[in-house]
């Protein structure tokens, strides 16, 4: 049997709920995976809260969160050539992931490089191409530029730190307590502001007088005009995310929620004309069409993963049946590095 996890309508964490049914078969162009280990991401909980707009729009409910997972081929259909059962794999999914077995399309597996354990595979796509997609697409870095990264030691802030300094670019990262600090400095950041000790803004212009070529800033209202307002003249800002106006204990607010929204800064276009700044913004789940963009990344990204360039960030496991637990402690802010479910 495969067993799940299933939202059948959104609400807190007791909406996560592990069930069973019939195990799957392949189409002709498909791949059956037994799931070994199933990457948690803050988005996850977005759609247990039904705030994400891409299940609501691409998927709808009942839904099973998850955006990508490793495991071993056990069966392909007739005209799948690139894998064969027992291929250790992972691939890159439009949620299911919270699962134990999964069926996918051919182009949305690739092959599991055999330096990483399969928890260190499942951690990778969805934020290693999160943050591929904003370098290399988005801000195009040259040699020498200053990048500011918020969130330095989740699982896209690690990503960013790690393909800036591939890009040799100076790397501040910003995290929320000390004992995020030294992880941030491991996975490539050049200097790191603790927000939880430090003046965040103070430090910044202390270490980047003349503005950041890039800001990344999945935080949302709590940091969206600043990181603006300390962007170098043709400047960049990355937005990925809106983790402050979210609740960190699973229950929503909706009136914290409205003010957030009301207080979101709107960019002023004649300011942004006359500085030369950009604002961009990126959001996997929407690019599912760009196949043979995504997969181009991929590729590129286990390759560096294989040559030793890039490195996992560092994993905590759950089992799938505590996937309300993982979620809890996501939406925290206490992490560092990735989580994931063993089924």
């Amino acid at each position: 049997m495969l067993r799940k996890i299933q939202i059948d309508k959104p609400g807190g964490y007791d909406a996560l709920k592990l069930v069973e049914q019939a195990m799957p078969e392949p189409a002709d162009d498909q791949v059956l995976i037994e799931v070994r280990a199933c990457g948690v991401n803050y988005a996850d909980g977005i759609i247990r809260m039904g705030l994400y707009a891409s299940a609501k729009v691409l998927h709808g409910y009942p839904i099973t969160p998850g955006f990508e997972l490793s495991g071993v081929v056990l069966q392909v259909g007739s005209a799948v050539t690139a894998y064969r059962p027992g291929d250790e794999v992972l691939a890159l999914t439009l949620f299911g992931g919270y699962c134990s077995h999964i069926v996918l399309q051919e182009n949305r597996v690739f092959r599991k490089p055999a330096n990483l354990s399969f928890a260190q595979a499942a951690a990778l796509p969805t934020v290693f191409l999160t943050a591929w997609f904003m370098v290399r697409e988005q801000v195009m870095p040259k040699d020498g530029d200053t990048w500011l990264v918020h969130s330095a030691a989740g699982g896209v802030g690690s990503a960013l730190c790690q393909l800036g300094r591939i890009a040799q670019c100076q790397v501040i990262g910003v995290v929320g307590s000390s004992h995020k600090r030294e992880a941030a400095l491991a996975m490539g950041a050049t200097q790191v502001i603790d927000k939880s000790s430090q003046d965040l803004w103070q430090e910044a212009r202390r270490l980047a007088p003349n503005g950041f070529q890039a800001v990344f800033d999945a935080n949302g209202v709590s940091t969206l005009k600043q990181s603006y307002v300390h962007l170098a003249p043709m400047g960049k800002l990355c937005i990925y995310g809106f983790a402050s106006m979210l609740p960190h204990n699973g229950r929503l607010n909706w009136l914290k929620m409205a003010y957030d929204w009301l207080r979101t800064p709107r960019f002023n276009p004649l300011d942004m004309t006359q500085s030369n700044k950009s604002v961009l913004a990126a959001n996997l789940s929407f690019l599912s069409e760009h196949a043979g963009l995504l997969r181009a990344g991929m590729r590129e990204l286990l390759d560096l993963f294989e040559n030793g360039y890039l490195s996992a960030p560092p994993i905590t496991e759950f089992a799938l049946a505590d996937a309300a637990k993982a979620q809890a402690l996501i939406e925290s802010g206490k992490t560092v590095g990735k989580l994931v479910l063993i089924p």
